[in-house]
């Protein structure tokens, strides 16, 4: 079992360090600086709190903030959304009553929405849910990324197919942006349900495959995808990017729809096009991103 403490003081040392020593509101003591970020005791004068509090924070003290001081420390370290998001789900697992592990609910998507997705016939779509797992996805998704939907049931998550897939790698021209995103958005999961063992068996899973997900996942950033966009390599109809914008799901806040479009130059718009057409029933033409087990569809 993860250590929620040890968890918290990690992300807070790690927050702390990428911070900006020249922001506005920190007083100048003229000592030269040894390490990069802010030190405890600016943190502590920023967030209004005593330096041997924060201190103890960082040790992994069994201390429990209250949602006050966590505000004031998200100030302090300058926070993104997600980082607020991902302190606030660090500080309820040291909250939680011993014993209490939450482990994550599973997930099916609701058959209106698979008709949706299905209806979406020029625009690639996938909902993705708990530890990236790709809950569903249409026929232009699986031609534009890979299979998904025959694949077998734990090869189905989009971190663990950019991690391990040559074919991802192959496909995405900033495939280390783009890797480096899923695993900062497997992090930021991971702190809302520390305790789920299919979340510890797939990073466990990473952390074996290669040193990449190791270095990032040590360095304990978190990521929020809400849009953006993806540069692609299609060995069926070449060089195009794709923007994607997402959409939280109603009634299950931790499933998320993608929708991906041609980004405005001809000739994405003319690939994305040309893999629609080539898109019919019985067939889709994959990026050859492997894993496909017909047999193992349930």
């Amino acid at each position: 079992m993860t250590d929620p403490h040890r968890e918290l003081a990690d992300f807070l040392r790690r927050a702390r360090a990428a911070g900006d020593p020249h922001r506005p509101g920190l007083p100048s003591d003229g000592r030269i600086r040894r390490v990069a970020g802010l030190r405890r005791e600016e943190v502590a004068f920023l967030a209004g709190v005593s330096t041997d509090y924060y201190t103890r924070l960082e040790q992994g003290r069994r201390i429990v903030p209250s949602g006050q001081v966590l505000d004031a420390l998200a100030r302090a370290l300058d926070l993104d959304e997600a980082g607020r998001a991902h302190l606030h789900d660090l500080v309820n697992a040291v909250g939680a009553p011993p014993g209490r592990a939450r482990q994550a609910a599973v997930q099916r998507v609701r058959p209106g929405l698979r008709r949706l997705l299905d209806g979406l016939e020029s625009q690639p779509a996938l909902v993705l849910g708990h530890r990236t797992d790709v809950l569903a996805a249409n026929r232009l998704a699986g031609a534009l990324f890979a299979d998904f939907e025959r694949m077998r049931p734990r090869e189905r998550n989009y971190a663990r197919w950019m991690l391990l897939s040559d074919e991802a790698r192959s496909l995405f021209v900033d495939w280390e942006r783009q890797a480096r995103n899923a695993v900062e958005s497997l992090r930021l999961d991971a702190g809302r349900t520390p305790d789920d063992p299919r979340t510890r068996q797939l990073v466990g899973e990473l952390s074996l495959a290669g040193p990449e997900f190791r270095r990032w996942w040590a360095e304990h950033r978190v990521h929020r995808r809400t849009f953006g966009d993806k540069r692609l390599r299609h060995p069926v109809v070449g060089e195009l990017t794709v923007g994607f914008e997402t959409l939280v799901l109603p009634g299950d806040g931790d499933q998320v729809l993608y929708v991906y479009t041609a980004a405005d130059d001809p000739a994405s718009r003319e690939a994305l096009g040309l893999l629609a057409g080539l898109v019919g029933p019985g067939s889709v033409p994959t990026s050859g991103a492997g894993g496909r087990h017909p047999g193992d569809v349930p």
